[in-house]
């Protein structure tokens, strides 16, 4: 699939053109808008795309609620997060590391898919954001050595593959006092990882944000882990 480089709200792959659609986030006096090829948002929303749309899309141009929570999250902690470096993982549309550089952090955006790259790229000129390093990379291959004070993560943990790989990511990246975020739809694969890290001498603590439609509200975990000492 090869991203569009125009500007209108329209995303051309090599799999067809797909729409896209805005989300404005308002918090705090503030207002982000982010673009996306839909919101999966209700259990049928995340049914039809997995149906529909998982051979023809990466799952980072769409909007899950793991980033809105997350993205959430951010706005509730700005004082912690400004003047600090910040390393998001699996970016896709960008909405947490864009809300967490507008609020004064040095952000990095990492995906592994061109497409879902270029969107997140979008969504920061779209929002004014200057600030942002994107990298294109894998978990898999992974080469970065330097710290953050924060790592994020919105839905990242699905894939139980790449477990060992993100668990060396988190202990290699982050800095002494940092936390990694991450927020997850309570998925049995990321439960298990979470528990692992656990019982290996992480601390984790867990809140819980409620989003979508007011008729099918999803339960959103919210997970900040610190290091052994």
């Amino acid at each position: 699939m090869q991203p569009t480089t125009d500007q209108d709200q329209t995303l051309h792959t090599s799999a067809g053109d797909f729409p896209l659609q805005e989300y404005r986030l308002r918090q705090a006096g503030r207002e982000w808008r982010i673009l996306h090829t839909g919101a999966v948002l209700t259990y049928a929303d995340e049914s039809h795309f997995f149906r529909e749309l998982r051979d023809r899309l990466p799952y980072g141009v769409a909007l899950w609620p793991a980033a809105i929570a997350l993205a959430h999250e951010v706005t509730s902690r700005a004082e912690a997060f400004r003047g600090t470096h910040v390393l998001e993982l699996g970016a896709g549309t960008g909405l947490p590391g864009i809300v967490a550089a507008s609020l004064g952090a040095e952000v990095v955006q990492t995906d592994r898919h061109e497409l879902a790259m270029s969107v997140c790229r979008r969504n920061g000129t779209r929002n004014g954001i200057q600030t942002i390093e994107y990298r294109l990379v894998d978990w898999v291959n992974w080469h970065d050595t330097a710290r953050y004070q924060w790592i994020l993560g919105s839905d990242i943990l699905y894939g139980e593959a790449l477990h060992p790989h993100l668990q060396r990511i988190f202990e290699s990246n982050l800095a002494p006092g940092g936390s990694v975020l991450l927020s997850d739809p309570l998925r049995d694969p990321s439960l298990r990882l979470l528990e692992a890290m656990e019982a290996n001498g992480w601390t984790i603590s867990f809140t819980k944000w409620s989003v979508g439609e007011e008729t099918e509200l999803r339960s959103i975990g919210l997970f900040e882990l610190t290091m052994p000492h």
